[in-house]
């Protein structure tokens, strides 16, 4: 071949690549420095965004959470896959973010938005970023609906507003997640939408709660989203943050939708673990100085919307865990501060077999009153008392001191009051079952029954009044007085007696 041939077979070679479309995309790329347990610095990017998804080659990915000139700490999302030093690295120009949408429904997704359920990818209508700004003030709205969790103790004395963010606290195997699926189940048929996001949990345990949620037919309208123990810390990370996004989704179109968080313990420690990697300087209880910041950003994003925004609202449950009893902890005393209430679960509770094992005392809601049916708040003020001044005198009833005809009838209604908050475990009870008996509670009518034979009776109380028009104006909102409370009243004693009558 000639040179001339080499030349023309050039030029030619040029004319036809001159003809193609050139890529003219700028794409910032870097290099693995550093691998650790699930963290990898990233030197040679200078524009990197927070919460960016970094690619690496070879497949892996993850979010650039520690930001310094030149150099990215970079959280992986996967197990590494064989990533090693000197591995590239390339900037995406995404942040993290998952599907959201009615296709949600019904399915359990893992934070990216991947189905676990061994169905196909859900074919969500858009993308959200797991991080978005909380609800503007002006674009809040007070909290004056009531969330039933179709449990006695919480309803009446500790009440849920739709909006609110009320903790679930407690230590170990005191009934912390029993509380918070049966809130999920009582939503069955109240159009609340329900997002359950595991934790860190066990993959036996998320099972069984799903396996539950399946069973009563909560998963129509339920999405459930697992990080479990299993996955890496950064999977655990944005977890919470995932689904929030998801609730969210609903929130902005106008739906009641409510959150639970299992657990914010769980969470608080992978944060702890992925900052220490990252060589950010520990602070209390080696947990970062930002933790505050990391779960008060989260919970600000649960609110009430105004009817201009669309008028959805957002109801959060984080639960947390304690030990011994301790709400003086970092993780507890930060997420009280941040929440509008808390529901404490006593371990003393749950070893005399008081379940669910609420504690009245020490549970507080500053916001749900507001919210709550009058019907409860007819009822709930006299047995905040009774039960309160009970727990003083049992104390002293226990030494076999001599007592007094008033002293035994406080300690008379007070078990009442106790032997009616219990409940079993994925019970529910509709609002004019619970009215109907803690009225019958506090006007003493079920202070001479055994307490042997109380869960009897009170079953036949509550079944008495499902048909009764007064109860259900109760349960409607309506006010307890006058004619409506006679008539409860009546139907009450009826019942008892024909108890009475089949047991002379």
């Amino acid at each position: 071949m000639t040179l001339k041939d080499l030349a023309d077979n050039l030029f030619d070679r040029l004319d036809h690549a001159a003809g193609r479309p050139v890529d003219l995309s700028r794409q910032e790329r870097g290099a693995v420095s550093r691998v650790l347990h699930g963290v990898v610095e990233v030197t040679g990017f200078h524009e990197a965004l927070s919460d960016e998804v970094i690619e690496f080659d070879g497949g892996a990915s993850g979010l650039a959470l520690d930001l310094v000139p030149g150099k990215a700490g970079v959280v992986l999302l996967r197990d590494p896959q064989g990533l090693r030093p000197g591995q590239g690295a390339r900037r995406t120009g995404r942040v993290a973010s998952v599907p959201v949408g009615e296709a949600l429904l019904g399915r359990v997704v893992d934070p990216l938005g991947v189905p676990l359920d061994d169905g196909p990818p859900p074919a969500a209508a858009r993308l959200s970023p797991i991080e978005a700004p909380a609800p503007r003030i002006m674009d809040r709205a007070p909290v004056t609906r009531p969330l039933q969790t179709g449990i006695k103790a919480v309803d009446a004395l500790v009440p849920i507003g739709r909006g609110q963010r009320e903790l679930i606290v407690g230590d170990r195997q005191t009934g912390k997640t029993a509380v918070a699926v049966d809130t999920i189940l009582n939503q069955i048929g109240s159009g609340v939408i329900s997002v359950y996001c595991a934790i860190g949990q066990r993959g036996d345990a998320t099972a069984r709660v799903i396996a539950r949620l399946r069973a009563a037919g909560a998963m129509e309208n339920c999405v459930v989203v697992v990080a479990g123990g299993e996955e890496p810390a950064g999977l655990q990370y944005i977890a919470p943050f995932a689904a929030t996004a998801i609730a969210e989704g609903f929130m902005r179109a106008g739906r009641d939708v409510l959150i639970v968080f299992d657990d914010l313990t769980r969470h608080a420690r992978a944060y702890r673990e992925l900052s220490l990697l990252l060589r950010r300087p520990p602070g209390r209880e080696a947990y970062p100085g930002d933790i505050f910041y990391l779960h008060s950003r989260l919970l600000e994003r649960a609110t009430q919307l105004r009817e201009s925004a669309g008028g959805g609202s957002l109801t959060a449950l984080p639960i947390i865990e304690t030990q011994a009893q301790n709400l003086s902890a970092y993780i507890p005393t930060n997420l009280i501060s941040i929440t509008d209430g808390q529901i404490y679960l006593s371990p003393m509770l749950v070893r005399r077999g008081q379940m669910p094992a609420v504690d009245v005392g020490r549970s507080v809601s500053r916001v749900g009153g507001k919210a709550q049916l009058a019907g409860y708040r007819a009822v709930a003020g006299p047995l905040k008392l009774a039960y309160a001044q009970f727990e003083e005198l049992e104390s002293f009833a226990r030494f076999g001191a001599k007592l007094d005809e008033d002293t035994r009838a406080q300690l008379a209604r007070g078990r009442a009051v106790r032997e009616a908050l219990k409940q079993d475990e994925g019970e529910p009870i509709g609002v004019a079952s619970q009215i109907a008996l803690l009225l019958a509670v506090s006007e003493g009518l079920l202070d001479g029954f055994a307490l042997s034979y109380f869960g009897p009776v009170a079953e036949a109380v509550m079944a008495a009044v499902a048909e009764s028009p007064a109860a259900q104006d109760v349960a409607r909102g309506l006010p307890l007085e006058g004619a409506r409370r006679a008539e409860l009243l009546a139907v009450i004693r009826a019942a008892l007696q024909e108890v009475q009558d089949g047991h002379a």
